[in-house]
């Protein structure tokens, strides 16, 4: 009786032994609990792990390459396409709905918006609150001023404080962009141009958004805190791909529709991205 109790006990010490943790399954997932898709159960780190990061967008200017600041302004002689010398006094514009495009199919949106203005150098930063996930990215994408949803009329304190405000009779909302200074006109005078942008007007009561949608493929990938370079190359405003004579069109733009759709055609050349580091 002694000899059969001492077998059981080893057949159940030899089946408890059977169990131990070479057996255990393996779960593999990202086990940082630091991380966005943290998982309690995972047994094994698979580098799926996704973590937030802050990002900032740097925005810059240049003449087909040469940088512009407010350093420039009323100093720097500038040639446009169309010959004349002219000099740059104020460059502000809106930039807004931000988005950058993950290689899954998904989308960080920021819903930010920002109005930069070269004499005022912390409008040249954007750093939202919402974060950029780590990943590989394909694309980014913004809004050359307010689309018709956003184009509000007096509903941002901030721009109004800025007197950004486009009148209502050419359609109301917000400026897109304002570009002033002095040219040489033909008979070697200098004369005032007003370069404003924004919502374009046809005819009483009839106006046509003139926002600019722009998307570019860019593949990255971000692992920590980023910074994005958003450019704009000035010079393309006054020439591709319509030729922009001063002579012709200096001033009194903000009423005249054709000006105005015809700086929507040459703004789709004016902005690229720039250096991407994190």
């Amino acid at each position: 009786m002694k000899k059969i109790t001492f077998l059981l006990i080893l057949a159940i010490s030899a089946i408890g032994c059977g169990s131990d943790d070479d057996d255990a399954i393996e779960i593999p997932g990202c086990i940082d609990p630091e991380s966005t898709n943290y998982n309690p159960l995972a047994t094994t780190d698979d580098g799926s792990c996704i973590y937030n990061q802050n990002v900032t967008f740097n925005f810059t200017q240049d003449w087909d390459g040469k940088p512009v600041t407010a350093a420039d302004f009323n100093t720097t002689v500038y040639t446009n396409e169309a010959g004349n010398e002219l000099k740059i006094s104020k460059l502000r514009y809106l930039i807004s709905r931000i988005s950058l495009h993950k290689a899954d199919g998904t989308s960080v949106d920021f819903e930010d918006y920002s109005l930069i203005d070269l004499t005022d150098s912390t409008t040249l930063n954007l750093s939202p609150e919402t974060k950029l996930t780590t990943g590989d990215y394909t694309g980014i994408s913004f809004v050359y001023g307010f689309n018709e949803q956003d184009n509000e009329s007096g509903a941002y304190p901030d721009l109004n404080a800025a007197t950004w405000n486009w009148p209502e009779m050419l359609g109301g909302g917000y400026h897109f962009m304002q570009m002033e200074g002095t040219f040489e006109d033909n008979t070697a005078t200098t004369q005032p141009y007003a370069y404003h942008n924004g919502t374009a007007r046809e005819s009483v009561g009839v106006f046509e958004q003139n926002f600019i949608a722009f998307s570019f493929d860019k593949n990255f990938t971000i692992s920590s805190d980023a910074t994005i370079e958003i450019k704009m190359n000035i010079a393309e405003w006054y020439k591709n791909p319509l030729v922009w004579d001063l002579n012709d069109r200096s001033t009194d733009l903000m009423m005249n529709y054709t000006a105005q759709k015809d700086m929507n055609k040459n703004g789709e050349s004016v902005f690229s991205i720039g250096d991407i580091t994190d």
